[in-house]
């Protein structure tokens, strides 16, 4: 599996953003796997932003994002995308798309562990 993270940028506070992840899969098909983001601020550890499910039905959002950030998956397409809206200084991060083969739920699993595949990351910078 590989994954491509893209559609970072600088923005304004209070903007909108949506990064995007290909997903590059030989053998196995897109929507057998768990999708998730996290993001890793300069200086602090890698930590998770949002899981969804595998036909979209399912998901879980870090407290910090719950109500202004959306993940969805086009299976057709092998594509993850996180919609980030209102956002904040504390926002500005490198944000990575993971695959879990393991368990393809949108439910828990947001430890870091769990996420067998990484891509490169996609840098998100919010100024005032």
């Amino acid at each position: 599996v590989q994954l491509q993270a893209s559609g970072g940028g600088l923005v304004q506070a209070g903007d909108s953003l949506r990064v995007s992840c290909a997903a590059s899969i030989r053998g196995r098909i897109f929507s057998g796997y768990g999708m998730g983001w996290f993001r890793q601020a300069p200086g602090k550890e890698r930590e998770f932003v949002a899981r969804v499910g595998w036909n979209n039905d399912a998901t879980t959002y870090a407290d910090s994002v719950k109500g202004r950030f959306t993940i969805s998956r086009d299976n057709t397409k092998n594509m993850v995308y996180l919609q980030m809206n209102s956002l904040k200084l504390e926002d500005t991060a490198v944000y990575y798309c993971a695959a879990d083969a393991h368990s393809r739920s949108g439910r828990a699993r947001t430890a870091t562990d769990f996420y067998d595949y990484w891509g490169q990351g996609t840098l998100v910078t919010v100024s005032s």
